[in-house]
């Protein structure tokens, strides 16, 4: 018998082999949604689901009101998203001897509190029972303020355009109705200052000093200044008012906090 060509033989051997690895291909079945998962790759993403979807809160930061507390005023500024708390921080909490310890320890806390739930409704910090309670307080105060904010900017949205002279809103552009806004507390070198403001259809109708320096000259310093600056403030309608004599500090941090509660209003 006549021997086979080397050559042969190899072009036989390798259309064997393809044909074989035709048919294993032609016979293994499809992948199915979790084999990347067993196979230790990564999974689909799961959207996350917040507690507080569907707030409405709007977006930006708001500033609640400051809680007074038998240690020392707390205060909550917290970062809306799309109606979710992304950030909540302390702007003010109780300072000096003990109370330093317990606010590096509680303050944290409640702030991741804040985020995860939400909500004021948080759970007080062992040992941080005043804290705990002047925080929750200022919280939903934010909160409050937040959930208007969203109310306004909505009504706005739904309504209709007007030309000069048409009516619907206040003066300067501002949204009509009565709105109370807190400024944020403004760091002096004698203490803090915050400012509270009444606007109504886009004027204010009332300014008042929630916090301002005290103790010794302080005292009679912000009780000569305080209401020439409360007066001057609902005069101006803006925060572009004259510094009260002798109170200088003072007429910087309150025009500083009367400028964030304008800011809140829509100017």
């Amino acid at each position: 018998m006549r021997k086979s060509h080397p050559v042969r033989r190899a072009v036989l051997a390798g259309a064997a082999t393809v044909s074989g690895i035709v048919l294993l291909l032609s016979l293994k079945p499809a992948s199915d949604p979790g084999s990347a998962s067993a196979a230790g790759g990564a999974a689909p993403p799961v959207a996350a689901q917040s507690p507080q979807g569907g707030r409405g809160a709007g977006d930006g930061t708001v500033t609640g009101d400051a809680a007074s507390t038998q240690y020392g005023p707390v205060q909550v500024r917290l970062t809306v998203s799309d109606g979710k708390i992304t950030k909540a921080e302390a702007v003010q909490a109780p300072k000096g001897g003990q109370s330093d310890r317990v606010t590096a320890d509680a303050v944290p806390k409640l702030n991741q509190a804040a985020v995860a739930a939400g909500t004021a409704d948080i759970d007080a910090v062992s040992g941080a029972t005043y804290t705990s309670a002047g925080y929750r307080k200022s919280l939903q105060s934010a909160l409050d303020k937040a959930a208007a904010a969203a109310g306004s900017a909505g009504q706005e949205s739904s309504g209709t355009g007007e030309g000069p002279g048409g009516g619907g809103q206040g003066a300067g552009g501002a949204v009509q109705g009565t709105q109370v806004l807190t400024g944020d507390a403004a760091q002096t070198q004698y203490g803090t200052v915050q400012v509270r403001v009444t606007v109504s259809d886009g004027k204010i109708t009332d300014a008042e000093a929630l916090q301002a320096p005290r103790g010794g000259r302080s005292d009679q310093v912000t009780a000569d200044a305080v209401p020439k600056l409360n007066r001057a403030a609902v005069a101006a309608g803006t925060a572009d008012i004259d510094a009260v004599s002798g109170a200088t500090y003072t007429s910087a941090g309150y025009k500083q906090s009367l400028q964030s509660a304008l800011d809140r209003a829509g100017g």
